[in-house]
């Protein structure tokens, strides 16, 4: 991971940093949040498996420039190294949940993300 961004400490980190980056334009930096063979389930109804190709996802997700409200963490719940957390949306597209898992250095990234259910 790049040294001069944040890495996520705790699992709750990840949706802070996810909002972050994606405010700021960075689609790089938002797939740097995932783990390398990570499964994203977007676009709606569909799998995006991989970094790079989430790096994509998130290109033109960002593209249109939309602004990403931060979204209050539900209680995470954790097992070991794995941990799921999750927000309520705040455009009524679901909760969002994602499994992520700690890193052989302590940090953690996404694993599973599901950022709508609808």
């Amino acid at each position: 991971m790049s040294e001069d961004r944040e890495t996520a400490s705790t699992p709750e980190d990840l949706t802070r940093l996810f909002v972050e980056r994606a405010n700021a334009g960075d689609a790089a930096g938002m797939a740097l949040l995932y783990e390398p063979e990570a499964v994203l389930a977007f676009p709606p109804g569909s799998e995006t498996v991989g970094r790079s190709a989430i790096e994509s996802v998130c290109e033109k997700l960002i593209a249109a420039r939309p602004t990403f409200p931060f979204e209050e963490p539900l209680p995470t719940v954790r097992a070991g190294d794995l941990a799921l957390t999750s927000t309520a949306s705040s455009d009524n597209t679901g909760g969002r949940v994602q499994v992520v898992r700690r890193q052989s250095n302590g940090t953690w990234l996404r694993l599973i993300d599901r950022p709508e259910s609808k």
